[in-house]
């Protein structure tokens, strides 16, 4: 199994009561639908979870994990991020992607010149950023992940096609 068969699905974000409930981050695009994914594990793979939604609750959900009866327990794991094989998610839709698929790609301006190499992608509400680095670059640069901006994305040749706004990249 490679990472990329691995796809992060959610985080703990701490305990939720006193009955060794957890709180839980779902980053799926139906956030219930993070119970539907079987057992959940950590990214090393040595732990595995099944978790049951309890509610509702502020940015997420309380859920019992499989093996965590306390709030220390559940305090404890404040941080992990809970990974679902790929084979249990559904197909996307040919203009959406998983996060993890577009890490590593190259990116290319329209005319064929690499700007990078995408290092993470962020999404911090108000749509996702590709965040890239490459040669002639200082820091990291924050490309916005839109249709106008990155119209292409080619997961067979590895890499995407970029129109960055003028004076987001150096030169250009």
């Amino acid at each position: 199994m490679t990472d990329k068969d691995l796809i992060c699905v959610a985080a703990i974000a701490g305990s939720y009561g006193v009955r060794g409930e957890a709180r839980l981050k779902s980053f799926c695009a139906i956030p219930e639908d993070v119970a539907n994914y079987g057992a959940l594990t950590s990214e090393d793979g040595a732990k595995s979870y099944t978790l049951t939604i309890t509610r509702k609750v502020k940015n997420g959900f309380s859920a019992r994990l499989s093996g965590v009866n306390t709030k220390e327990e559940a305090d404890a794991l404040k941080g992990l991020r809970l990974y679902a094989d790929r084979s249990v998610l559904p197909d996307l839709p040919d203009d959406e992607f998983y996060h993890t698929d577009l890490i590593g790609l190259e990116v290319l301006d329209t005319g064929g010149i690499s700007l990078g190499k995408i290092r993470a992608v962020h999404d911090h509400g108000a749509g996702d950023l590709l965040e890239v680095f490459g040669p002639g670059l200082k820091s990291t640069v924050l490309l916005p992940f839109t249709r106008e901006i990155v119209p292409t994305v080619d997961l067979t040749t590895g890499r995407v096609i970029a129109d960055p706004p003028e004076g987001l990249f150096p030169d250009d």
